[in-house]
């Protein structure tokens, strides 16, 4: 048994191959193969701790995997297979060498993406380059990089304190993410405003960096624990009374500081759950608040996409819904197969684009068919998975965050709909 492995025995046997994961598998349901399914990684779990060599075969399977824990809502035997691919993909980034060429794509992603300053000087690069129109033809993962990257306007930012208005109820930290920062200040900025409005006084510390989600959840663990550390150490001598995240994937990992640092010296554990604590979707925020500002009409259609880490992660599920069915005029309409992943999760649509540009375009086809004007959902990475599956599709649609639609309803008659 690898001993780097100690907590996976016992979770493993938690595990009865019933079967009832298959169907909401995005893998297994795009090929129907056994080891590309949650019962059959972890069979592959198991081979691995009883000594198997870690070979090229057997990581592909785990690579394969989204962790979009769909698996881990459908499972009766309450299978924690969350813990066990994180646990899984951290040994594997332990002990398995990649190729060369794995290894500078991977190199590239985490010595960029979490880091917002890093981020923010690529800014005017890639804004010149989409406005010039030119396209260098590039390897098959950097060109799907480069199509998934979101029409870039100017920089937005948010201030580092925001008053409420009128009575104040609540004072909230806010996590101003990475890619959501740099990409979607829009949706930060939107943020800001509703929680406002809704009467919080929001703390949006400028110096803040990544919570550690991507690192979290491709095996990078030591760079988790150090991005989570720096994340406490920023936010709990704030007074808060919650920290507010809307990006579904910072989201899930935050909540799980506990675990993350459970090993850790000193009191990180106790630190690190007091900070999950607080932890807060924004659409679970709001609705634990209730609603103080006004909503004023908005007559549209909105399809609206179950991030999974949200979604399956947090199981926080009817928090957007009720949020936005109480917007006088919008009509919401579910997508089918509501469960199954868009293909981005995280880095997986740049790491493994052919499987992701499968789940992309099998998720377009599903919100297309709702007739939807505006395609609502709570994660940065969705929303840029979706938007070019539905252009590939030839069915571009508006895309917004669920406090997008907020920010427009609150703010009234003379608001408009961003697209």
């Amino acid at each position: 048994m690898s001993s780097e492995l100690p907590d996976l025995p016992d979770l493993l046997d938690d595990c009865v191959h019933c079967g009832f994961c298959l169907p909401t598998c995005p893998t297994y349901v795009l090929w129907g193969e056994e080891m590309d399914s949650p019962r059959g990684r972890i069979y592959l779990m198991r081979e691995n701790v009883e000594g198997e060599p870690l070979d090229d075969a057997m990581v592909r399977h785990f690579d394969r995997c989204l962790g979009c824990m769909a698996c881990v809502t459908a499972c009766p035997s309450g299978v924690q297979y969350d813990r066990l691919i994180e646990a899984t993909r951290a040994d594997v980034e332990r002990r398995h060498r990649r190729s060369p060429g794995e290894r500078a794509l991977r190199s590239l992603v985490f010595n960029v993406f979490p880091y917002p300053r890093r981020l923010r000087a690529l800014r005017p690069l890639l804004r010149a380059y989409q406005r010039s129109g030119v396209r260098v033809p590039l390897p098959s993962r950097m060109a799907a990089m480069q199509r998934l990257l979101p029409p870039l306007g100017p920089a937005v930012s948010v201030p580092a304190v925001t008053p409420a208005q009128g009575e104040r109820r609540a004072r909230v930290g806010m996590l101003l993410g990475c890619v959501q920062r740099e990409f979607f200040g829009d949706v930060n900025a939107a943020t800001v405003r509703v929680l406002a409005a809704e009467g919080c006084d929001v703390v949006a510390p400028s110096v803040q960096g990544c919570c550690g989600a991507l690192s979290l959840h491709m095996g990078r663990a030591d760079e988790a624990v150090a991005f989570a550390k720096r994340l406490i150490d920023i936010f709990e001598s704030l007074s808060l009374d919650a920290v507010v995240v809307n990006a579904a994937g910072c989201g899930s990992a935050m909540k799980d500081y506990g675990w993350l640092l459970r090993d850790e010296p000193g009191a990180w554990r106790e630190r690190g759950e007091a900070f999950s604590a607080k932890v807060r979707d924004v659409a679970e925020f709001l609705v634990e608040l209730g609603p103080v500002a006004p909503r004023h009409p908005l007559p549209v259609t909105v399809a609206y996409h179950d991030a999974c880490h949200l979604a399956h992660a947090q199981g926080v599920w009817s928090a957007p819904r009720e949020l936005l069915s109480a917007i006088p005029g919008v009509e919401l309409r579910e997508i089918e197969e509501a469960a199954i992943c868009c293909g981005s999760a995280g880095v997986y649509n740049i790491l493994q684009p052919e499987a992701a540009t499968e789940l992309g375009a099998r998720k377009a086809a599903h919100v297309a068919a709702t007739g939807a004007d505006v395609l609502v959902t709570a994660n940065p990475g969705c929303l840029m998975q979706i938007r070019q599956a539905l252009e590939d599709l030839g069915t571009p649609m508006r895309l917004m965050h669920t406090v997008e639609i907020l920010d427009a309803s609150i703010a009234g008659p003379n608001a408009s709909l961003r697209s």
